[in-house]
């Protein structure tokens, strides 16, 4: 019998005008499926007119300048429905979705949902089985004494998985997958059993956990920076009063 990490897969990826989920906006995104280890894949591309300025600094991230975006862009409220319903309807085929990062990427197209949309992505997903894999998590816990970062890039290295154009949402999305792919020969004697649906429970445990170290940590070092250690998606901030 085929294990998960050798069947079909999805992956979503997204480039952003910045890292805060809660006022930066998605400026291109892409979902990748393949229906197996070494199949070719399937991809989607979204490139979106965010209706504010890019920053120099997120362009110089992905390359994305505000006047190729607004000229070749799409307005977002269109595109953030496409992307949400993809992916409602990879979770609905039983495929998981892998998400480097995945409470940054889910989060940033839930507020955008919410500010174009007047929705949210568990509207789109929910009654879908939504399983997420999040390589970062995955490795963190599974080989959680190995020093160094966990960026894309250095996953990309430790587990010999190629990385050929960084910060373009379709490449990043297809390295997801196959690091994902490689986490899961590498470690299968602690996940061929478990399903996905497993999987996704456990990992919001094992991030939490996580969080929890890093926020000891910051405390430790005498850093004001907080770590959420809700996974896959952090919930909507309370409204002002």
């Amino acid at each position: 019998m085929t294990c998960w990490y050798e069947g079909p897969l999805a992956a979503f990826d997204t480039e952003t005008t910045g890292v805060d989920v809660e006022t930066d906006r998605i400026v291109s995104a892409a979902v990748v499926v393949q229906q197996g280890a070494g199949t070719r894949p399937r991809i989607t591309r979204w490139l979106v007119n965010p209706g504010v300025p890019v920053p120099a600094a997120a362009t110089a991230v992905h390359g994305l300048t505000e006047d190729h975006l607004q000229r070749t862009g799409r307005w977002p409220a269109p595109v953030m429905e496409e992307i949400a319903r993809d992916l409602a309807e990879q979770g609905a085929a039983g495929r998981p979705i892998v998400v480097m990062n995945a409470p940054f990427d889910l989060t940033i197209l839930d507020r955008e949902l919410r500010r174009h949309r007047a929705s949210s992505l568990g509207r789109y997903t929910e009654g879908s089985s939504l399983c997420v894999i999040d390589p970062r998590v995955l490795d963190k816990h599974l080989d959680r004494y190995r020093k160094g970062r966990r960026t894309l890039t250095d996953l990309c290295a430790h587990y010999e998985v190629e990385l050929a154009e960084a910060h373009d949402a379709a490449a990043d999305a297809q390295a997801a997958l196959d690091v994902v792919r490689a986490v899961g020969r590498r470690f299968a004697g602690r996940l061929e059993r478990l399903s996905p649906a497993e999987l996704h429970t456990l990992q919001a445990v094992w991030h939490a956990a996580q969080a929890r170290g890093l926020q000891a940590w910051f405390a430790k070092s005498g850093s004001p920076e907080t770590v959420d250690p809700a996974w896959p998606l952090r919930p909507e901030l309370p409204a002002a009063a």
